[in-house]
């Protein structure tokens, strides 16, 4: 994708000078650790006498993400990717497990404590559209929480949100303007402007630019990049296109019903996919090279997924011990790692570094 497509010059400095420390300070701290992390939500029973039922959104997940750095979280629909991202924001309560930002465990914070997070925790939806007040004027609805949340002294508020505009590449004077007189690209770069309105450390995109353009999207990737670059912004990037997430993401997760089924620095999840479903996905994208897989049938319903490797009903190189258990990511490669147990199909297993987070190490 063409690099700066169609952007205006953004302003630098000023009140947005502080929104996050430079590159290379804090670089390798943990923003977000999630430890075990289990989504299950009940469904109708339908008879009086039938047994609950639940659906397995997430799984025991295990992941951590370092100080400006963009994680990549990628899958099919029905993989749990978005359930994730809301979990890690605290979005939704979390079944089972932890989430820690910033060292500091969310899932045990009540509904005051957590207000206290809000301004550092933001998201960017897939359909800005809906999350813009039409009868707001872009600039008011910007301004609305810089003021909720003191970000600048009021005196500055005005200067602030200019800069902001100018950051998303947009002029100032679309501060008048309402959202219906605005393309979808103009909207997402609204959207991104009041998620760093309150200066947040952490930010999650779900599927921030799929209702656009191709050409859009390009430019809006681009402007992901450029803000986490230089604002040192900590990402959870969720997408179901492999294509996309290579141009922001620094590492990858890559899920399937609920579980992670390889992780890996986004140049290996590109150059040296190991499990066979992220060479499934990777299969359908014009650049690959490697070897196709070709993915049998359909997902399985979340409310009943198969035992041990969800993904054996799909997968060409399923055995019989591929049912037995649930397969542990383990490392295959500096900064990778697969859930498979054909060591002769995703490779062998090379030795961990004592204590590092099974996710996220270094």
């Amino acid at each position: 994708m063409l690099r700066g497509a169609g952007r205006a010059a953004s302003g630098r400095g000023g009140a947005l000078g502080a929104l996050h420390p430079s590159r290379g300070d804090l670089v390798s701290e943990e923003v977000l650790r999630l430890d075990g992390v289990t989504k299950r939500f009940r469904v109708s029973r339908g008879a009086p006498w039938s047994p609950p039922r639940f659906v397995h959104a997430v799984e025991g997940v295990d992941l951590s993400v370092r100080r400006g750095e963009c994680l990549g979280v990628v899958g099919e629909s029905g993989s749990g990717k978005s359930t994730l991202g809301r979990v890690a924001l605290r979005l939704l309560e979390p079944t089972e497990g932890t989430v820690w930002y910033e060292g500091t465990d969310l899932t045990a914070l009540g509904p005051q404590e957590l207000r206290r997070y809000r301004s550092e925790l933001q998201m960017i939806f897939q359909d800005p559209h809906s999350s813009l007040n039409p009868r707001m004027t872009l600039g008011a609805a910007i301004e609305e929480a810089v003021r909720v949340h003191r970000i600048v002294p009021e005196e500055q508020v005005d200067d602030y949100v200019e800069e902001l505009f100018r950051l998303v590449g947009l002029d100032p004077a679309f501060a008048k303007r309402y959202p219906s007189a605005l393309s979808g690209g103009q909207k997402q770069r609204v959207a991104i402007a009041r998620a760093l309105s309150v200066k947040p450390s952490l930010v999650v995109a779900d599927e921030a630019v799929s209702a656009l353009d191709v050409s859009i999207q390009a430019e809006i990737l681009n402007l992901i990049e450029d803000i986490k670059e230089e604002r040192n912004l900590t990402t959870l990037f969720i997408s179901h296109d492999l294509s996309v997430v290579e141009v922001v993401a620094d590492r990858v997760v890559v899920m399937y019903l609920g579980r992670p089924m390889e992780v890996a620095g986004a140049d290996a999840i590109y150059r040296d996919p190991r499990h066979p479903y992220t060479r499934g996905l990777l299969s359908s994208a014009p650049t690959f090279e490697g070897e196709p897989l070709s993915m049998e049938g359909e997902i399985p319903s979340p409310t009943s997924p198969p035992s041990g490797c969800v993904f054996r009903t799909r997968c060409p190189y399923a055995i019989a011990e591929c049912a037995e258990a649930v397969p542990e990511l383990r490392r295959v490669g500096p900064d990778q790692y697969v859930a498979c147990v054909r060591r002769d199909v995703a490779g062998a297993t090379v030795d961990d570094p004592a204590g590092a987070h099974t996710t996220g190490a270094p």
